[in-house]
């Protein structure tokens, strides 16, 4: 769902409205967005949630560089998070999180030459190219202890040595 295809009831403000509006003070657009007007006539975008039982206040950027539209598609999407449990102020502001694939393979690249065989680095890759691969896509900060669980056991009874290697990796290497 686009920005500016926010159901029209929960709108409040039109992009003549925000041009013009002097009056300081919170003024709701619906959807917990506000656009805050303070006495100087600085404009800024704000947005009120709750979550875990505690009202959060997150600013979304000045006006006009934030346009109306685009603190729409920004409070659709911080609401997309709280619908999954996932609190925005706590998100990194500014940067992407790198999946667990991206951080295995810099492990990878960064470490290789301190490896003592081509063998070593072999079983490095192959530790965490394939048995690590359901790993791979997720970002990792939603990695959890029952995702780490669920690939070791796959490979435990199996495989320890290598098991051993994804549980342990910093006193291998």
């Amino acid at each position: 769902m686009r920005g500016d295809d926010m159901p029209k009831r929960a709108r409040g403000l039109t992009v003549r409205k925000v041009e013009t509006l002097r009056q300081p003070g919170r003024h709701a657009d619906g959807h917990g967005l506000y656009l805050v007007v303070k006495a100087t006539g600085r404009k800024s975008w704000v947005l009120l949630y709750t979550f875990d039982d505690r009202r959060r206040e997150m600013g979304l950027g000045g006006y006009p560089t934030i346009s109306l539209a685009t603190a729409r598609k920004l409070t659709l999407q911080h609401s997309e998070m709280l619908s999954m449990g996932r609190d925005p102020l706590a998100e990194p502001r500014g940067r992407t999180v790198p999946t667990f694939g991206q951080l295995a393979d810099e492990y990878i690249s960064t470490h290789a030459s301190s490896w003592r065989n081509g063998k070593h680095r072999a079983q490095w890759v192959m530790t965490l190219e394939r048995h690590a691969a359901p790993l791979r896509s997720k970002r990792v900060n939603d990695i959890n202890v029952d995702d780490v669980v669920r690939v070791l056991s796959s490979i435990w009874m199996t495989r320890p040595e290598t098991a051993s290697r994804c549980a342990d990796g910093s006193k291998r290497s």
